[in-house]
């Protein structure tokens, strides 16, 4: 299977790739003129790129008409995940990109054990993870983790973009299948809200409802932070026709 790369820079039959990923398509892969790879943009459409020129930090290609990546769910899921604590996060990014996560949010809130530490830094290493299980996958985009956002109040004001917000709650809600029954065309943008270690204070599960959140079980079970999120992308994209 040719080797997957994510570039901007496709227009007019030409493409290119620099940077990174330049080097290792050259470097690394050792590739040559006439070699293939699949190009995909920031739009979900991949294209099939063949090497006509290698230079240092530079690789040119010819593409072929761009095509809808097949990869891509038909919903466009934003997962805001309680900030875990012990890396457990890089896990979170990676399986729930293979699983067809759009965005990764995380958040700290009244129980998070974890703390705000070098964020900046996080962020460029859960984007790199986010990057290559996007190419081991065979995604058509590149999934964004985000800056944390700093409490529970600032993910309930970011509510209101979305067509349906579902808040997981551990002390029981509605049945996910009864707010995303099979037949019918699903919401486009969904919001999927999960917790830290320490899950959400009553209080925090009344500011998501306010927000306009639907509060949803999870059966009797309590799954860890980092089941959770991973439990509820599986279940959205099965029930939404997105794991057939």
């Amino acid at each position: 299977m040719p080797h997957r790369y994510f570039t901007t820079r496709i227009a007019g039959g030409r493409a290119e790739l620099t940077g990174a990923d330049a080097h290792h398509l050259a470097d690394v892969m050792r590739a040559r003129p006439g070699d293939t790879v699949i190009l995909c943009d920031a739009e979900a459409v991949e294209y099939t790129g063949t090497v006509t020129a290698i230079e240092p930090g530079r690789v040119e290609f010819s593409v072929t008409e761009g095509c809808p990546s097949a990869a891509e769910p038909s919903v466009e899921v934003t997962l805001y995940a309680g900030y875990p604590k012990q890396g457990k996060l890089e896990e979170i990014v990676r399986h729930s990109v293979e699983l067809g996560v759009r965005r990764v949010v995380p958040f700290f809130s009244r129980y998070c054990v974890a703390a705000p530490k070098k964020e900046e830094v996080k962020r460029e290493r859960y984007n790199r993870i986010a990057a290559e299980a996007a190419k081991q996958c065979g995604r058509g985009i590149l999934p964004e983790v985000a800056l944390p956002l700093p409490d529970f109040a600032a993910v309930c004001r970011q509510l209101q973009d979305y067509d349906l917000a579902l808040f997981f709650y551990e002390c029981g809600g509605v049945p996910l299948r009864s707010l995303l029954p099979g037949g019918g065309a699903p919401p486009r943008r969904i919001a999927l809200i999960t917790g830290s270690e320490g899950g959400f204070s009553p209080e925090e599960a009344a500011a998501a409802a306010a927000a306009g959140a639907r509060t949803v079980g999870l059966g009797p079970r309590i799954l860890r932070c980092e089941t959770a999120p991973l439990a509820v992308l599986a279940a959205v994209m099965t029930l939404t026709g997105n794991l057939e």
